[in-house]
């Protein structure tokens, strides 16, 4: 019988995980990678069941990579702390892994919501991930933010949402908001890019006019306009920092 193992990482998410962790004990394992969380985080996914590992925090690539590696089952289900596995996408995802004939892996269909909305638009719906796949033949990358996986051979679409309740407030979205603009600039300045004129003067407006405008996220009410000026102002920040890690360096 097809064996499959859940990988959650965590960080200070005990307002999540119990939803997340009841939504995927379809499982045969729950595997929690856990960066020293100084919440209830452990002691509710011990309560339910998974089995959870603590490991100093070096990236969300890494962090999956440790979860792969721990768990045993022959196909690995990646879902975040702020994510959930509805009942028909759980039934799916069974059947599919019971006859994959040959597929590596399955991009899952990723709806979010934005403020109490769920968007479906703005580049943000269907926002595929590769989420499910053989253990043998993937794993994610070394990304310390924006992670993917790399599979060997070919993969499939599955058809249900994996829900992403990711920003209900906009306290927690400028909580993330600052983290990742962060790590995006730390990830571009170690690769050696660089930020220029046109990047902080031209690409956030051509972000806002891609979300809301081409990618159609006028319809998603005034959350859609709301999300694409935020994404927007995501990129001017994103290399802002980047920007003023360049002169740190050559001001040494």
């Amino acid at each position: 019988m097809i064996s499959l193992s859940a990988v959650i990482i965590t960080k200070n998410e005990e307002q999540n995980i119990k939803r997340c962790l009841e939504s995927v004990k379809f499982a045969d394992e729950i595997i929690v990678i856990d960066s020293n969380s100084t919440d209830k985080t452990r002691e509710i996914a011990e309560s339910q069941g998974a089995k959870v590992f603590t490991i100093p925090w070096q990236g969300f690539g890494v962090a999956k990579q440790e979860g792969v590696k721990l768990a045993t089952g022959e196909w690995i289900l990646s879902i975040d702390a702020d994510e959930e596995i509805p009942a028909d996408l759980a039934k799916e995802i069974e059947s599919r892994i019971s006859s994959a004939n040959g597929v590596s892996g399955f991009y899952l269909k990723r709806k979010t919501m934005f403020l109490g909305r769920w968007i479906l638009h703005s580049g943000w719906y269907p926002g595929y991930v590769l989420r499910l796949f053989q253990k043998k033949d993937g794993n994610f990358d070394n990304a310390i933010v924006h992670e993917k996986v790399e599979t060997k051979g070919p993969v499939g679409y599955l058809n249900g949402d994996l829900l992403h309740y990711s920003y209900p407030d906009l306290e927690t979205y400028f909580s993330k908001f600052n983290r990742y603009t962060t790590l995006g600039a730390e990830e571009a300045f170690h690769a050696g890019k660089k930020a220029v004129s046109f990047d902080i003067i031209i690409k956030p407006p051509v972000s806002f006019l891609k979300h809301y405008i081409v990618r159609q996220g006028f319809r998603d009410g005034l959350e859609g306009f709301i999300l694409s000026v935020l994404s927007a102002v995501a990129v001017l920040v994103k290399y802002a920092k980047l920007y003023t890690m360049q002169k740190k360096k050559n001001l040494k």
